[in-house]
C-alpha cells in the first residue's frame, strides 16, 4: 500500500491541481467569482485578484504537468508542496479577514472557507513533500500492479470529491433528496407544528424580501434556528459595488410556524451584517405589497 500511494502521488496531484489550475485559468466563472473571494477583500480590487486567481491557474497547470511528464524530479514535488503551504496560509488568513467569503480555490465554490479547504490544501502540502522525497515514477506502478492502482485512484478522487464544496450538487445534494424521500424528513412528526426548515426556505424564496436581497446572496442556507416565534435563516453574501465588494451575512426572519397551507404569505425580515466587525449595514427600507410584507430587523 505504501508503495501505491508513493507511486501514485504525482497522478493524484497532477489530477487535482490539473483541475483547479484549468478552471482558474479559462473558466469565464473566475472573474465572477474573483469579488466573492477572500482574496479580493485581502487586495481591495476584483481585478487584482482575478489577476491572481488565474497566474495561480497557471502555476497549478505548471506543477501538474512537471508530476506528469518527470515525477522523478523533486522540483515538481517540491513546488507542489510550496503551493499547499501557500494555499493553507492564504486560508488561514482569509478564514481570519473574511470569514464569509469564499476562498476561490476552484473559481467556483461560494460557500465560506471550511475545514474542507484547509483539508485538501494539506493534501497537497503533504503529497508534494511525498513526491519530492520518493523522486519515484507512476508508469511502472500502474504497469506492474493496474488492478490496485485503479482501486487506488479511485478511491483518492473519491476523497477529493468529498473535500471539494463546489461539487457537492452532483453527489452531497442527491444524496440528502434520497434520504428525505426515503425515511421522511427529520422535523415531521416532532410535533403538530412544527414546519420544515425547507418549507421555510421554500417560502423565503418566493418571497419579494428574497427577490431584493438576491444580488447580494452567494450561498445555500448556511445556519438556522429559532427566537421568539421567528425562524432565522442565515446565508453568506457579497454587499456594495466591486470596487468596494464587503462579505456580509444576510439574515432572512420569518413566521416559525408558517408555511403553504397556512394563509397569507408571512412577513419577512431581513438584515445585513458586516462579516468582519459583526455590525448592520445600513441599506434603503426595503418595501413591497402588504400581502408580501417586507421588513427590516430590528438591530
Amino acid at each position: 500500500m505504501l508503495s501505491l500511494t508513493t507511486g501514485l502521488a504525482p497522478l493524484v496531484l497532477a489530477g487535482l491541481l490539473g483541475w483547479t489550475g484549468a478552471v482558474k485559468l479559462f473558466s469565464r466563472s473566475t472573474t465572477q467569482q474573483a469579488p466573492r473571494t477572500a482574496l479580493a477583500r485581502m487586495l481591495r480590487s476584483s481585478e487584482r485578484a482575478t489577476t491572481v486567481l488565474r497566474a495561480t491557474g497557471a502555476g497549478e497547470l505548471l506543477v501538474a504537468a512537471g508530476l506528469l511528464v518527470v515525477p522523478a524530479n523533486p522540483v515538481p514535488g517540491a513546488a507542489a508542496a510550496v503551493l499547499g503551504a501557500g494555499f493553507l496560509g492564504y486560508l488561514g488568513y482569509g478564514r481570519a479577514v473574511a470569514p464569509e467569503s469564499s476562498c476561490g480555490c476552484s473559481a467556483s465554490e461560494d460557500t465560506p472557507i471550511t475545514w474542507r479547504a484547509f483539508a485538501r490544501a494539506a493534501v497537497v502540502l503533504i503529497g508534494g513533500a511525498t513526491v519530492a522525497v520518493a523522486q519515484g515514477t507512476w508508469w511502472p506502478v500502474v504497469a506492474e500492479r493496474p488492478a490496485g492502482a485503479l482501486v487506488f485512484l479511485a478511491g483518492a478522487a473519491a476523497v477529493l470529491v468529498v473535500l471539494s464544496a463546489d461539487l457537492d450538487r452532483w453527489w452531497l445534494l442527491p444524496l440528502r433528496r434520497t434520504r428525505l424521500r426515503v425515511f421522511g424528513h427529520p422535523l415531521l412528526g416532532t410535533a403538530t407544528d412544527q414546519v420544515p426548515v425547507a418549507a421555510s426556505v421554500e417560502l423565503l424564496e418566493n418571497s419579494l424580501a428574497w427577490q431584493a436581497a438576491a444580488p447580494v446572496v452567494r450561498s445555500a442556507l448556511l445556519d438556522h434556528w429559532e427566537d421568539d416565534g421567528w425562524r432565522i435563516l442565515q446565508y453568506s453574501g457579497v454587499y456594495g459595488d466591486r470596487e468596494n465588494a464587503r462579505p456580509v451575512a444576510v439574515v432572512f426572519a420569518l413566521d416559525a410556524t408558517a408555511g403553504r397551507d397556512t394563509g397569507d404569505a408571512p412577513i419577512v425580515r431581513v438584515s445585513y451584517v458586516d462579516a468582519d466587525s459583526g455590525e448592520a449595514v445600513a441599506v434603503d427600507e426595503l418595501r413591497a405589497a402588504p400581502s408580501r410584507r417586507i421588513l427590516p430587523m430590528a438591530g
